[in-house]
This record gives C-alpha cells, structure tokens and sequence, in this order.
C-alpha cells in the first residue's frame, strides 16, 4: 500500500490581477524537507499561505494533514508551524509574554510553555532579553523570536518562508543544524528560500517554481544529473536567467562611471 500524502495540491490556480500559481499538483509526505525555490514573484509565498489556511480565494483542492485548507482552515493552523520572512509582532510584548499568547493558542500547558521558552530564548541567546519590549528588537532578534513561535508546540508539519532572514551567521548555522535534526526525527518540513546552499543541505526534495508552474520535481542528486553540477546552475537553467554575469559586469561599469 503506497503512503497517504500529508499535503496534497490538485490543480491549483490563483490569480491576483494575473495568474500566479498555474495549475499546481503536489504530493508531499511524512519526514520529506521540500526545498521550494523560484525567482521572486514566481508565486512561493502564495503557495504557502494558501497551505497554512491564510488565502481561501483559489481554485483547486488543497489538503494539509487531512483537511481541508479552505473549509477546516483552523484544524490546519492547530497543527502546524508556520515561520515567515516577516511577521507583525505585538512589539508592546517581551518575548516571554509573546510565547506564552502562541503556546496558549496551541493549548499547551502553562509550565511548558514557560519552561520551553525560557530555554529556547536562551539557546537563541535571548536570554537576557526574555523580558525586554520588542519595540526594540533589531530584526534578526525579532526572527529568531518568529522562529521559537514556529517550533514551540513541536509540530508534526513546518512551513517556512525565507525563515533567516536578518540572522547572524552563528544563529543561521544553528537553526540549519536544528532542521536537520527535526527532519532525521520525521518532521515534514515545507521550506522556501532564496538560499541555495540552505536549501541544498536540508531538503531530500527540490520543487523549483517559475512563472507559477512547477519546472522541476526531485532530489538534488536528481536534478544535478540531468541540468548541472550545483544547485544554483540547475536553477539557472530551468528559470531561464542566463545573464548574471553580464549584468554583473554591466552594474560594476556603471557604478565606475
């Protein structure tokens, strides 16, 4: 018997003033890291908000984890994680203040979510701002906050979108190492990003999105066979920008004008 999918896309199209996601079909399944990569405006952010039950104007099916993302949307959100690229605070809040209003929301026990917070703020090296106002925050503080929001209920399914953005190197490093741990645990991790060598390490499935349409589908090893020898050439390829060089060249001459 061949595994039930934990997410599924039929047919899924989505128009804002033009079509963004074209026809999109996708099956992923439990303890898969899909690395989900395009150009910008190539429809990735969309893909995932209409995943985590946040746009419901689309045609097409959706499931996550059984339900249905337009009509169960809160049965989706219970269960899953989500870590944006940017996110509203409430900056008014420490970040303890700010755990504790997630942990409640995913009905966790009071203790836990104090305890948990407490340690992964530490980890993070937030310790000593657990109970500063976030109105202060520099961005890669604020991340890494978004990302403890993520991951404190220890959910079974993670989406991420641009998730390191703003973060030192050393936090980048850890929270890498920290999605590939989770995933050799069985997580099912949806990740989207512009960083190929991120992408390269944690995902045992690429799906590389351009013009709204899926270009390719595979493990890296995959791809690397048919198109080329890294990540970022195979991307080149299939998105069909071959001009980086020569735009390079051209911005430096600018800039020496």
């Amino acid at each position: 018997m061949e595994p039930t999918p934990l997410i599924t896309i039929r047919n899924l199209y989505k128009v804002y003033r033009t079509p963004v996601l074209r026809n999109i079909n996708l099956d992923v399944y439990a303890g898969e890291t899909i690395g989900y990569i395009g150009p910008n405006g190539a429809g990735k952010s969309t893909t995932i908000k209409i995943l985590i039950g946040m746009v419901a104007d689309f045609e097409g099916e959706v499931t996550v984890l059984g339900y249905d993302v337009r009509r169960h949307p809160l049965e989706v959100k219970k269960r899953i994680g989500y870590v944006p690229e940017n996110a509203a605070l409430y900056d008014s809040l420490t970040p303890l203040e700010y755990l504790r209003f997630v942990g409640q929301l995913h009905q966790m026990d009071e203790e836990k979510i104090t305890g948990k917070s407490r340690q992964l703020l530490s980890l993070f090296d937030l310790g000593d701002q657990q109970n500063t106002r976030m109105h202060t925050f520099s961005k890669g503080m604020r991340q890494k906050v978004l990302l403890i929001a993520g991951l404190i209920h220890n959910p079974d399914v993670l989406f991420l979108d641009e998730p390191l953005s703003g973060l030192d190197a050393n936090a980048v490093i850890l929270v890498k190492e920290v999605l590939a741990q989770l995933a050799a645990t069985g997580k099912t991790i949806f990740y989207s990003s512009h960083l190929m060598d991120v992408v390269e390490k944690i995902s045992n499935r690429i799906v590389i999105l351009n013009g709204g349409e899926i270009v390719a589908n595979g493990s890296f090893e995959t791809l690397r066979a048919q198109r080329g020898d890294s990540l970022e050439k195979v991307f080149t390829e299939l998105t069909g920008n071959h001009q980086h060089l020569a735009t390079a060249a051209q911005f430096v001459q600018v800039l020496d004008q």
